[in-house]
């Protein structure tokens, strides 16, 4: 009798599975090294491939230049607006435009005038008084309008991008708009104590012209340093008066010339003050006592080299500064 085998139980093992591929891995990185930012010069390379530039970033004296220009329409509205707004909550509005210099010149006429005897020896002594405190205060009111062009305007200078220096050349355009309405009333003056026009009156537009030049640099610069520092805005009306009164506004600096009270060296600084010289120029232009005499020759040139330095050295001054204002 033959046996047959019993079959084997089924085997309960899984049949072996397909081996993986093995992965070899290094040790983990954890941390800031885990984040490798990528080098200056690469983001700099990269920028400059698609053509981006630092925001604020100072472009060069022809590029500026360029960009004042093309905002030109803005810088006349801007100082046209700031001149109406300016005795806008005045009852009488625009006519102060008129009565601000006059009233000035009232006050210095009796003080010095008849108080203390300054019109003695000086012809036509209204007119002149006049002529020096108008062209004084169009000086004047332009560096203590620059003191403010940054940082009384620090909202504009944040929230847009434009050339810095169209404020205070905006600024300095307000007050030779103001100086404008006050010729006419200086015209009215000179006819009344019986100046009447003569070709030398054009002289007053170079005159004005070198100036109005003088002044806009001379803005720039307070308008960079003030920026950085706005305690000078509390100091100028101290060292404004003081050059007021040494720039011949109300008295004649020919009556130093002659005299032996200060050193001929502090005579001749005062004679090339660019204030006093804008103003000695306007009355020859204007008075005709002074048109009759000869003016120094040297008038016109310190004219057009305070102009040219000032002008040109005060926007320089404040273009390297571009890119601080309204940082601070």
């Amino acid at each position: 009798m033959s046996q047959t085998a019993a079959p084997s139980p089924p085997s309960s093992a899984p049949p072996p599975a397909s081996k993986a591929p093995e992965t070899v891995t290094g040790p983990a990185v954890t941390g800031p090294a885990a984040i490798r930012p990528a080098a200056p010069e690469d983001l700099s390379a990269l920028a400059a491939r698609h053509g981006l530039t630092v925001s604020g970033a100072r472009p060069s004296v022809p590029a500026y230049v360029r960009r004042l220009w093309s905002r030109r329409h803005f810088i006349t509205a801007f100082a046209t607006a700031r001149l109406t707004a300016q005795y806008s909550q005045a009852k009488l509005g625009q006519v102060w435009q008129l009565m601000t210099p006059l009233l000035n010149a009232t006050v210095y006429y009796f003080v010095f005038g008849l108080l203390l005897d300054t019109k003695n020896g000086v012809p036509d002594f209204v007119p002149f008084l006049v002529t020096g405190v108008f062209i004084w205060t169009y000086t004047s009111n332009s560096v203590t309008a620059g003191t403010r062009a940054i940082s009384g305007n620090l909202g504009l200078v944040r929230a847009l991008h434009f050339p810095r220096a169209a404020l205070p050349i905006a600024l300095a355009l307000q007050q030779l708009q103001q100086l404008l309405f006050s010729m006419g009333a200086l015209v009215v003056i000179l006819f009344c104590f019986g100046v009447h026009p003569e070709f030398s009156w054009l002289l007053a537009l170079p005159a004005l012209a070198l100036q109005s030049l003088f002044n806009t640099g001379l803005s720039m610069v307070f308008a960079r340093l003030a920026a950085k520092t706005p305690d000078i805005s509390q100091l100028m009306p101290f060292v404004l008066r003081t050059w007021m009164y040494v720039s011949g506004v109300m008295w004649s600096l020919d009556k130093l010339a002659g005299s032996d009270r200060l050193p001929h060296a502090v005579v001749t600084a005062l004679q090339y003050n660019p204030a006093a010289v804008y103003i000695d120029l306007m009355r020859f232009a204007l008075i005709d006592s002074f048109t009759g005499a000869q003016l120094p020759p040297h008038v016109w040139a310190v004219a057009l080299g305070w102009a040219v330095l000032v002008g040109v050295g005060g926007f320089l001054f404040f273009w390297k500064a571009e890119e601080e204002y309204g940082r601070g």
